[in-house]
């Protein structure tokens, strides 16, 4: 992201003045033995670290949302990243809490997910590339599961019970057709949504229909990010279900006998990565499932170690508050008992346009001048989608704030109208230019959050979960996204009740759906309404613990674009990485 005089963002990144890793984690408590170093500028924290200290006795717990975002994205990281800088303006010990970026997004559309100006995550080359090699580890251990589950099918196929017998085991006599675990790769390749596997001779495997997801939605990496510890972690991988038995029952990877070896591949991602902003607050780095085709949330682990380090932790939810911040409150939440003390929700001029009827926003093509010129129409007739927002950031019954994130284009009179709507729906309202200015330009921001961390809150789940799969689904359907019911294809219906029946009835939801749109269909801007949702398919993420609807055509492997971020990507003359953004 560049704008006005506001230089590149890998060049304010290369030109910041780091503080050795070490450095930071000492000024937050963090002995020796707590810290694996990966050179000077990042380091894993240990997980024994929660053990040794409490909670701070008024920490507080932020999480930052977003409305309905262009493609462009609103700049919610940056905000993540600037608050936590204005936080530390004011004094206060605050730490960001933030995932780590898909590698899919890097080389694909958006670019990196380091921030953008003067509020960034830095190094932002390791921090949007390798980092500490979580996301390979779970890319290993999930496609090792795949294999383990292909091998066992091969052979069930050649060899009698007596043969599994004499090698003391047992037939689990999977129906290949009923196999839900895809193999995954953390690259956007859309030519790999749907493939058969297995060809060649019969010592090649069992031939079949399957498909690659994108790394960031592997049940593993929810895993990762909702376990308590690596004990927890373990039994979590343990109750993966990758298939069922002709008889019905469910095949785990503990069937396979592949759950320990996935565990052992993880062990050392279950360590968030410590790094810092461009003004030397702590970052803890951990997991990244995406929030339209996962629950979008960073890692239980590291909120829990901030909280034991610092008088703020801001952490983020993925997209807007229909996707992320919902499955933060109603899967996140019920796992960790964390409850947030504030919700900040992030709008802007250019989005507000797109909701009130303005052209497409396209990534890699310019901007229609009613982006860059002053339009107080389409303002305030997208306001409605800012409106929408805070309605169900407040219906969980924690306080407010609205970040409206300051473009140099944004008029005056476009800003003003963003923050009486949004202080006419009940929510605190500031503009902020943490892009432009760092922590000094989120002051207020932070002033706010402060004040709204100490206003009573009244917090409440959307659904109990001991309502049927239907009800809760239907639930977020309309008090979430507007819809006037739902639908289900009969694949849809026949699984959830194949869940019920299984027990899995018991599990919060994780719906899957677009993120540029309230509804399921992404050119329906605004507040859509007058529809249906439609359910095509139902997963169940057992060992992450929750249940998985996939609306209308959402993919879980992305695709690519005509015009790639990584037709920008280079190495200079001297080795250093160039057009990361």
């Amino acid at each position: 992201m560049t704008s006005g005089a506001v230089p590149h963002d890998l060049t304010i990144a290369r030109a910041a003045s780091l503080r050795p890793i070490a450095e930071i984690a000492a000024e937050l408590g963090i002995q020796d033995h707590e810290l694996e170093t990966y050179g000077t500028w990042k380091a894993k924290v240990r997980t024994d670290i929660i053990d040794r200290l409490p909670r701070r006795a008024n920490a507080k717990y932020v999480d930052v949302t977003a409305i309905t975002p262009t493609p462009l994205g609103e700049g919610k990281t940056t905000t993540t990243l600037g608050l936590v800088q204005g936080l530390g303006h004011l004094g206060e010990q605050a730490i960001a809490c933030i995932r780590q970026p898909s590698q899919g997004p890097t080389f694909g559309i958006k670019g990196g997910a380091a921030g953008g100006g003067y509020a960034q995550v830095v190094p932002m080359e390791d921090f949007n590339l390798h980092l500490t090699g979580d996301m390979h580890a779970i890319s290993m251990a999930h496609n090792l599961i795949a294999a383990a589950l292909d091998a066992r099918l091969m052979h069930e196929r050649d060899f009698s019970d007596a043969g599994w017998a004499r090698r003391g085991l047992q037939r689990l006599n999977i129906d290949p057709y009923t196999i839900t675990w895809n193999r995954v790769v953390d690259v956007n390749d859309r030519a790999l949504r749907a493939i058969v596997s297995g060809l060649g001779t019969r010592r090649d495997g069992y031939p079949r229909e399957t498909g690659f997801d994108i790394t960031t939605a592997s049940e593993l990496m929810a895993c990762l990010a909702l376990a308590e510890d690596l004990a927890d972690l373990r039994r979590r991988i343990g109750r993966i279900v990758v298939a069922y038995r002709r008889t019905g029952e469910p095949v785990t990877t503990e069937d396979l006998g592949v759950a320990g070896a996935a565990a052992v591949l993880m062990k050392d991602a279950v360590h968030p990565t410590l790094m810092q902003t461009l003004e030397g607050q702590g970052v803890l780095v951990h997991a990244g499932p995406f929030a339209n085709i996962a629950h979008g949330n960073s890692s239980i682990i590291a909120d829990r170690i901030a909280l034991r380090l610092a008088d703020y932790v801001v952490t983020e939810s993925g997209f807007g508050a229909d996707i992320g911040m919902e499955k933060f409150f109603d899967i996140k939440c019920r796992a960790s008992g964390l409850i947030p003390d504030a919700v900040v929700l992030v709008a802007t001029v250019r989005s507000l346009k797109m909701h009130g009827g303005g052209p497409a926003v396209s990534a890699g093509k310019p901007l229609a001048e009613a982006y860059t010129q002053e339009n107080l129409e389409l303002v305030e007739n997208g306001c409605c989608n800012l409106t929408h927002h805070i309605g169900i950031a407040r219906s969980f019954g924690i306080p407010v704030v609205v970040a409206v994130n300051r473009f140099p284009t944004d008029a005056a009179s476009e800003l003003s109208a963003v923050v009486d709507a949004a202080e006419t729906a009940g929510a605190t309202a500031v503009v902020t230019d943490h892009f432009s200015h760092g922590g000094q330009g989120a002051q207020a921001l932070a002033e706010a959050v402060r004040e709204a961390c100490a206003q009573p809150k009244d917090f409440s789940f959307l659904y109990p979960l001991d309502r049927p799969i239907r009800e809760k689904i239907e639930t977020i359907a309309r008090a979430i996204y507007s819809a006037d019911g739902v639908s289900y294809t009969p694949e849809a219906s026949a699984q959830i009740s194949r869940y019920e029946d299984l027990g899995f009835g018991d599990l919060p939801i994780c719906m899957a759906k677009t993120h540029l749109s309230l509804s399921h269909d992404a050119t329906r801007k605004g507040v859509p309404s007058g529809f249906t949702l439609p359910i095509r398919e139902v997963r169940a993420s057992i060992g992450a613990g929750f249940v998985y609807p996939l609306c209308g055509t959402m993919q879980t492997m992305p695709g690519l674009p005509a015009v790639p971020a990584f037709m920008h990507i280079d190495l200079d003359e001297d080795g250093n990485v160039i057009g990361l953004c």
